[in-house]
């Protein structure tokens, strides 16, 4: 038995070692705001930059199988070279396990110094050449901020509202000319704008940048682009049309008055047909618009009045207002026209991924080129360390979804980003299936 001093004393060591664990726990907390409160804009901070390459640097996960990853040096060295010139042409791919639209991937890329445009794309890119489901929905969303608020390039985040936000692949682009039914095969290894440019001393100066190529392409509905990434496979090359049908349709859809009831948490999911890459997306791209403004929002205090509440409330139907009359989220200028919702067609060209036609048994079967006869990549400016791009993905690869997917910055998955940013109340969508065949 142990006198009451005794006791006392134990009490006092205990109380003191909890407190000083709590204060050690939320320590970093003030140092290290959460990213959910970053981009809602309920915390204000100088340095996004250096914000989130510490938040990243500290969630590493190391990698047992050859994974690609892009080292945290080169993912800053990115974002440094991209953004706020006009030259940058950054991309990329988000994977976003979202509670109520679903498990979808974002491709964005820079349109001007401080914008993207973005397609939300169901399944994730193709990487079959032999696939007989070749092509994917791409549906535009919002134009986005390269880093500002609201979710931008170079973010993983979570929230029980929004779901996980993983990057599954970033780099650079390259507009590619559209190649012509009656020219002659091209090298898709020739540097972006050389069609443009002419045989003059000074040809070089007029060389129309990345972002130029975009907007031209993406106003005659049809781009061709090169995507140089550290994981997806080198080269890879995907065509983006829009048929005059689904442009006027998706305009005629953009002005019409958006519907103010939102979906709730408890609304019953209906599971994606794996089945169909056209129909199936009805529902899905709905669910979309419903969510549109999908951004983490502030939580309001427990003691604000009413009138604050309803202050609050104005400032942030006039904000919604303002990002559905441009299309474009706070911090973001739509400078290439985009259309919210219009559904474009995104298919993988397999030519310029160097895979030829053959004939095998009276069908075509696309093989793909020896290595040294494959065509090489001209850029030179990947941000991936040799050692990382020697990992990258080859052909067929499949998107199989967040169960498996991982950063290719981080190494994590969906569900570690949601346990890193403390969400445990989290509810996916059921009914999504990678495409794998």
């Amino acid at each position: 038995m142990h006198s009451p001093f005794t006791q006392r004393y134990w009490v006092y060591l205990l109380t003191l070692t909890t407190t000083n664990q709590t204060l050690n726990f939320m320590a970093p907390s003030r140092k290290r705001p959460l990213s959910p409160p970053i981009e809602s804009g309920a915390v204000q901070i100088s340095d996004h930059l250096a914000q989130f390459t510490s938040l990243l640097s500290s969630h590493l996960r190391p990698t047992s199988a050859p994974i690609p990853r892009l080292s945290i040096s080169g993912y800053s060295s990115l974002y440094q070279s991209c953004a706020g010139s006009q030259s940058g042409a950054h991309f990329v791919i988000h994977q976003h396990d979202h509670p109520v639209a679903g498990t979808h991937y974002d491709l964005r890329l820079q349109i001007n110094e401080t914008s993207s445009v973005s397609w939300a794309i169901m399944y994730g890119l193709p990487g079959d050449a032999n696939s007989s489901r070749l092509n994917r929905n791409a549906t535009e969303t919002r134009i986005h901020s390269l880093w500002a608020s609201l979710p931008n390039h170079l973010v993983e985040t979570a929230s029980a509202e929004t779901g996980s936000l993983i990057i599954w692949d970033t780099g650079t682009y390259s507009v590619l000319p559209r190649r012509s039914k009656h020219a002659p095969p091209e090298d898709p290894s020739s540097p972006p704008g050389s069609p443009h440019s002419s045989s003059s001393p000074n040809s070089k100066q007029h060389t129309p940048t990345a972002q130029s190529l975009l907007h031209a392409a993406f106003q005659n509905r049809k781009i061709r682009l090169r995507l140089h990434g550290t994981k997806l496979p080198n080269p890879y090359v995907i065509n983006i049309r829009l048929t005059k049908t689904e442009d006027a349709v998706g305009r005629s859809r953009s002005s019409k008055t958006p519907r103010t009831r939102r979906r709730g948490r408890t609304a019953k999911a209906r599971p994606a047909d794996p089945e169909s890459t056209s129909s199936d997306s009805d529902e899905y791209y709905n669910d979309i618009e419903e969510s549109a403004n999908d951004e983490p929002q502030a939580k309001k205090g427990t003691n604000d009045t009413p009138s604050l509440n309803e202050a609050r409330r104005k400032l942030q139907q006039e904000e919604d207002a303002q990002v559905r009359l441009n299309n474009a989220y706070a911090g973001a200028s739509n400078t290439i026209g985009s259309v919210y919702q219009r559904r474009w067609y995104l298919s993988l060209d397999r030519c310029a991924c160097g895979f030829t036609e053959k004939k095998r048994y009276g069908r075509s079967v696309w093989e793909k080129l020896l290595p040294d006869t494959a065509p090489k990549d001209p850029s030179g400016d990947l941000e991936a360390d040799p050692e990382e791009s020697s990992c990258r993905l080859s052909f067929p690869f499949y998107v199989r979804g967040p169960q498996f997917e991982q950063s290719v910055v981080t190494g994590r998955l969906g569900e570690e980003v949601l346990r890193d940013e403390g969400v445990t109340t989290f509810v996916p969508r059921k009914g999504w299936t990678p495409v794998m065949k």
